[in-house]
């Protein structure tokens, strides 16, 4: 089912858009943590800034 997901990104206005994966640090448990979110390519850079 990801591949469906990610193959309609690929269409139409799918192409300004940027799936970024953020892995952070759970300050209660001390495990990583993963966030996905799918933004706009400008926002990128200040995605990562944060």
């Amino acid at each position: 089912m990801a591949k469906k997901a990610v193959a309609s990104l690929q269409k139409g206005e799918g192409k300004a858009h940027a799936k970024v994966i953020k892995m952070i640090k759970s300050p209660k448990t001390g495990a990583y943590v993963f966030h996905e979110e799918i933004i706009s390519n400008d926002r990128v850079k200040d995605y990562f800034l944060k």
